[in-house]
């Protein structure tokens, strides 16, 4: 087996393992009950990475450290789309508070149209 097809091997037990943990647990990670923490997905996320990266450091390598690893890269995955999540709350947000900062009056000239009157700087 090449690198490539071993890449893609990899790949797909992780996204098999996601899909699967998401089936069972449902968005847990990217949406959680906050019934005891009010942490963030964001941050919530970066503890159970913080655990993995532990686990790792006390075992030492061992033969099945695997779903450690894949665990660990499932939740750096999640992670990124939390942060996606995270940004895409953020602008809509300020989309959402963004008014229009001109007022409108009618114009005096040949054109009747509405003119933009911009407040002083």
């Amino acid at each position: 087996m090449n690198t490539r097809s071993k890449i893609k091997a990899k790949c797909k037990r992780v996204e098999d393992l996601l899909l699967q943990k998401n089936a069972r647990y449902g968005d847990a990670s990217l949406d959680p009950v906050n019934v005891f923490s009010k942490c963030s997905a964001v941050t919530s996320i970066k503890a159970r990475i913080d655990d993995k990266l532990k686990r790792i450091q006390t075992s030492g390598p061992i033969d099945d450290m695997e779903d450690t690893l894949l665990d660990l890269t499932g939740y750096l995955i999640l992670l990124m789309i939390a942060k996606d999540n995270e940004s895409h709350d953020i602008q809509e947000r300020i989309r959402q508070k963004s008014t229009p900062s001109h007022s409108t009056t009618a114009s005096s000239g040949e054109d009747t149209e509405w003119e933009i009157q911009y407040p002083s700087i």
